[in-house]
């Protein structure tokens, strides 16, 4: 069935907007005096007196409404005013935003809805047309004159807003400082205590890292021996003033022999000495055999010449 609205006639409805004929209207957006270019305007409808439980099917605009008419969103439904409390009736309105960026005069096609009723009826409601007239802003063409495009204002900066910036910037330069000169008091706090202990103690220490057979693989036998001999050198270089650690084991072994040394320890040392350098320079594998002997020795030489030490102190 095919209903005509003819209770929104010209005036104004409930939320201002103007209702003109059959209850459709066209309201700008941003109010001027007339709709220009690229301006929103809000076209749609005010149906009275809907029914609770009525339902209503919107056109679709997807793909658009007209040649030179843009739709720029969806359907919006508000309802602008509920009465009846046993049976209520609502007064609904719904719109698109559109706009045009070509001047000229559009006759906008008809708004029409399907509305079926809460007893399952459904009637076809059709809302008259309404024009859309387009404008552009007018040229004065006796006095117009083109000018060049001006490059941007550059306004001069001001104290005002550099302080922040050069504050900030200060502030991280100081944490930097700060952390900096922190990590560095770290470390040499970290080597003076080293250099202050005892040869024994850091050569202990270090060769506690070597403990387990993870080393011994052929791959890395090489950078265990070099760990532990280095380790001995150091220890040798603190505890009997031989620059070891510019030595060859050739020049250390004499030196060493002239100290106070048990034969055993002696000969023990010059094996893992002689080992090592096979390992590092011939490419020699060590079976594990060998290589589990390596750290008892090197602890063992180190804890009795400590020993030693403590004995010819006390005697």
């Amino acid at each position: 069935m095919l209903l005509s609205v003819a209770a929104c006639s010209k005036g104004k409805d409930a939320s201002g907007d103007t209702a003109v004929g059959d209850g459709s209207f066209l309201r700008q957006l941003t109010p001027r005096d007339s709709v220009l270019i690229a301006d929103q305007v809000q076209y749609g409808f005010v149906l009275r007196d809907v029914e609770d439980g009525t339902g209503i099917s919107l056109p679709d605009f997807k793909e658009g409404m007209m040649e030179g008419v843009e739709v720029l969103s969806p359907w919006q439904v508000d309802t602008l005013r509920t009465t009846g409390k046993e049976h209520p009736v609502h007064d609904i309105r719904g719109a698109v935003t559109i706009t045009s960026f070509d001047e000229g005069v559009y006759l906008l096609p008809p708004l029409s809805l399907l509305r079926k009723s809460p007893d399952g009826q459904v009637d076809t409601v059709w809302f008259k047309s309404q024009m859309l007239d387009v404008h552009t802003m007018p040229v004065d063409t006796a006095t117009f004159v083109i000018h060049d495009i001006k490059d941007q204002i550059r306004y001069p900066v001001t104290a005002r807003e550099v302080f922040p910036w050069v504050a900030l910037g200060l502030g991280v330069a100081g944490l930097v400082c700060l952390a900096v000169w922190l990590i560095l008091r770290f470390r040499k706090k970290k080597i003076i205590e080293a250099a202050q202990e005892p040869a024994h103690i850091r050569a202990l220490r270090k060769l506690d890292k070597y403990r387990g057979d993870k080393y011994w693989e052929p791959e890395r036998q090489k950078a265990f021996y070099s760990g532990v001999t280095d380790t001995l050198r150091e220890y040798i270089d603190g505890r009997y003033g031989i620059g070891a650690m510019e030595m060859t084991t050739a020049e250390i072994l004499p030196l060493l022999k002239k100290e106070t040394l048990p034969v055993d320890l002696y000969e023990g040392l010059k094996d893992l000495f002689e080992r090592a350098d096979f390992v590092k320079f011939a490419k020699h594998t060590a079976t594990r055999e060998e290589n589990a002997e390596v750290l008892p020795l090197a602890v063992k030489f180190v804890t009795s010449t400590y020993q030693h030490e403590i004995e010819e102190e006390v005697g």
